[in-house]
């Protein structure tokens, strides 16, 4: 069976076992064979209440196969006893699931609740009574066996009992499994890991008969509110056969993969051995073959596998990497740098897959890097950019809350380890498809949730530890780590920024290329698709609702061209609009009371051009010609009630219009513009000229000058209340003053997100993005590498935020912020 089938099976079923004490129960001899699942119950009440009172297992009630036994089992329920019992899950059909239980008690002295309505009825086979139960909508058959009371889903069930002589044989090892298990837990479960399980869908390695798992496995229970802890044993006495064999005599060893996986990894995988060549041998007889062991392997002490974002990357980690180095270095195609660790294109696409089944199968091996004695394989090579990134910002998945949940139940060393939230159980699901349990899984309600899985290999067995357990939320958000990286296909052309996706609610992310591509990127750092235009997108992509139903649109200028573009990248007619001699600024779009009647604001040298939401030029505006050429898209903004249309003109006016375009505000004064823009702030206009000053200028047309003593290519942005400045490489926020590192810094930005200010500036030079509070404090874990100005959000609405820059000169970046 392959590990992950067992892995996600064991999580949505909740098995376990633990402490080892001697029992002469043989209630396991009084059962029909073939139970895909048998339960060992020591205290009914006890094990009843500790599934009603898990918050996991009520909400997983809502997965077709557990809703479906646990509807055969409610008969329990209704019972009182305090004897031992057990439990046996049947396959009568295709996904047709039925129950049988016994307890070593005779029908008399069997309580089922008197509250609960019931029709008995009694009924005769091969001259044996039983009885029928009508509780509810269900039907229980109940019969009595030498001196043992059976209850049942299924009449036929029954009747096949009836028909038995004598006590059944058991397999030894099954045996041995019953007589050992705890009889301190609640209870114990056991599965039969040699033959096909419709639970386990006991499915083959590759596509080929290669064996099980193991050959047997129990498990015993123990819950809580919010976690289900297991500890048990898998045995495995024919290792030549079994999965878990494959680390048999191996000594468990720490797992590292966690130092270097990204802290956003939605699951992490890792099987050690101490020593390869005994592993490989061990391999050899597994897989049926004959293959002399690869001495390049000798120093490889762990292989993992990590899952971002659906992408898979595999690391081998060595505790000498030289041969393996040399090997690598004679097999690369090409190699790049990124931020300083070197990514090589491997000529050999199935150099894991080949020297590592069956741990690893379905698996490219096209790029690599090395990162201390790690050596890690992907198939694409974004994956193992943000790896890097990670690595290098110290955002690994060693410090997040699911691997440390996990490890405060389980020991520091394992053979096989596994952790994952329930976006990576979704992921293997998709690598298992043929699971119906998780078909489910997409429709409930189990994130937050840490699933946990550790074996450690023995002699002839494996001790097994499971968790299920409520991630606790880290008390302090203060970190950042890459969610993704993607390199498009030439260098970026304008800075990425964030879209929102009107059917889903998030943001995804825009940017246009060299090549005048403009791509569309989900939030999972795929892309959607890319549209080439005509020409370089000039300033930021606005979002509008010209038909007022909830879509979202995308408009903006380019070099010559007017356009609206729709959610799939398509011209949305007639807003499809071409200017001869080009030279257009940015879009600007007015939505003067919030109403969607927008005006599209077109600017190109002297020339006004101001349309509808029919594309049509809006009758009534009379500023179509300026006095002077136009430096940037008009403003708009709103006091008093009052709307005012702001321009900046290359002769040094100021030009404050009412909304068709006559002077609201008359400024007699020149202001030298800089390269900023006009901002409101305290209900002025306001913008700085090239001698380093404020500029402010009221709704009466006065205009003042603070000297701010600003180098001529200082930056500045300013919202209604805060006022920020970048010079040279001092950042000033509400007169609050920070003195960065030497370097070529970008203007600064101000976002406003959940009641708190952010200022972010780049310094381009160095690659750093730093990022800070309006009490200019900086924001932890900052600065991260970049190289643009930033966007920033909460991209998925789980009020943790995002920002995106140019990674690369041909890649982007995407953070989260924790």
């Amino acid at each position: 069976m392959n590990i992950r089938a067992l892995l996600i099976l064991i999580f949505l079923w909740c098995f376990s076992c633990q402490k080892q004490t001697q029992t002469q129960d043989s209630l396991i001899r009084h059962l029909p064979k073939d139970a895909i699942a048998l339960v060992k119950i020591n205290n009914l009440a006890g094990f009843l209440s500790e599934l009603r009172n898990n918050t996991f297992l009520d909400k997983s009630k809502s997965l077709a196969m557990l809703k479906s036994i646990s509807e055969k089992a409610d008969i329990l329920n209704h019972i009182e006893t305090d004897s031992k019992s057990l439990l046996g899950i049947y396959e009568l059909g295709k996904e047709n699931f039925e129950i049988m239980w016994v307890v070593r008690e005779d029908s008399s002295s069997i309580k089922i609740d008197e509250n609960t309505e019931k029709k008995i009825e009694t009924l005769t086979y091969d001259n044996k009574s039983l009885t029928k139960y009508q509780i509810g909508d269900y039907e229980v058959f109940g019969t009595e066996r030498n001196g043992h009371s059976f209850f049942s889903s299924s009449q036929m069930l029954v009747e096949n009992l009836i028909r038995l002589e004598g006590s059944l044989e058991v397999e030894k090892d099954l045996q041995k499994l019953y007589d050992t298990a705890s009889n301190d837990k609640s209870a114990s479960f056991f599965f039969n890991l040699k033959t096909e399980n419709p639970l386990l869908n006991q499915s083959s390695i590759n596509g080929k008969n290669r064996g099980s798992f193991a050959e047997w496995m129990s498990l015993d229970f123990s819950s809580n509110q919010n976690s289900s802890t297991f500890n048990g044993l898998a045995v495995v006495s024919d290792s030549t056969k079994n999965y878990v064999g494959l680390f048999d005599g191996s000594n468990a060893l720490p797992q590292k993969t966690a130092d270097y996986a990204p802290l956003s990894s939605q699951a992490v995988i890792s099987y050690t051995f101490d020593q390869y060549s005994q592993f490989a041998k061990r391999q050899n007889s597994y897989l049926d073959r004959v293959k002399d062991v690869d001495s390049l392997f000798n120093t490889i002490e762990e292989v993992g596998v990590i899952y971002v974002k659906g992408e898979k990357l595999v690391v081998l980690n060595s505790y000498g990497s030289e041969s393996l180095s040399d090997y690598i270095n004679q097999n690369t195609s090409s190699a790049s740098t990124y931020q300083g660790s070197e990514i090589r294109q491997f000529r050999n696409k199935d150099f894991i897959a080949e020297s590592f089944n069956p741990l690893i199968k379905d698996f490219e091996s096209n790029y690599c890097t090395t990162i201390e004695n790690a050596f890690v394989f992907t198939e694409s090579k974004e994956p193992l950019q943000t790896l890097i990134s990670s690595f290098k910002s110290g955002s690994t998945f060693v410090n997040s809350q699911l691997h440390k949940t996990a490890l405060e139940a389980f020991a520091n060393e394992s053979n096989i380890y596994f952790v994952g939230n329930q976006e990576g159980l979704e992921i293997l699901a998709e690598k298992e498809p043929h699971l119906p349990m998780l078909k489910d899984l997409e429709k409930s309600e189990l994130k937050g949730y840490c699933y946990a899985a550790q074996f450690v290999a023995d002699d002839g067995f494996a001790h097994a530890n499971f968790l299920i357990s409520k991630t606790e939320k880290p008390s302090k958000k203060n970190s950042v780590a890459p969610l993704f990286t993607l390199e498009l296909d030439s260098d970026i052309a304008i800075d990425p920024q964030f879209v929102k996706n009107h059917r889903t609610n998030k943001q995804e992310v825009v940017v246009q290329d060299n090549d005048n591509f403009l791509y569309l990127i989900s939030s999972e750092g795929k892309v959607l698709w890319k549209k080439q235009l005509e020409g370089r997108i000039q300033g930021e992509i606005l979002q509008v609702d010209i038909y007022k139903n909830g879509r979202l649109q995308l408009a903006f200028c380019t070099n010559n061209q007017f356009l609206i573009l729709d959610r799939n990248g398509k011209i949305v007619e007639p807003f499809n609009k071409k200017y001869e001699g080009g030279n257009l600024n940015s879009l600007a779009v007015f939505n003067y009371e919030g109403k969607k009647d927008y005006r599209f604001v077109v600017t190109q040298g002297r020339n006004v051009f101001m349309y509808n939401n029919k594309a049509a030029i809006v009758d009534g505006f009379i500023y179509t010609q300026a006095e002077s050429d136009i430096l940037e898209a008009p403003k708009h903004f709103r006091i008093n009630n009052k709307d005012y249309l702001v321009f900046m003109l290359e002769n040094k006016d100021l030009k404050i219009l009412h909304r068709v375009g006559r002077d609201r505000v008359k400024i007699k004064d020149k202001i030298d513009f800089t390269e900023n823009s006009v901002f409101l702030y305290k209900n002025k206009f306001s913008t700085t000229d090239k001698k380093g000053r404020l500029i402010q200028v009221d709704t009466q047309g006065k205009l003042t000058t603070t000297n701010f003593n600003l180098g001529g290519d200082h930056g500045m942005y300013a919202t209604s209340k805060t006022l920020v400045f970048m010079d040279d490489n001092v950042l000033s926020i509400k007169g609050k003053k920070v003195e960065l590192d030497l370097g070529v810094y970008s203007a600064p930005k101000i976002f406003y997100i959940y009641d708190k200010i952010y200022v972010s500036v780049t310094d381009i030079q160095n690659q750093k993005i730093y990022l800070f509070d309006s009490q200019a404090k900086p924001i932890s874990n900052f600065p991260v590498f970049g190289n643009s100005l930033i966007d920033l959000i909460d991209m998925d609405n789980d009020r943790n935020l995002e920002l995106v820059a140019k990674d690369q000169e041909n890649s982007l970046i995407v953070y989260k912020m924790y």
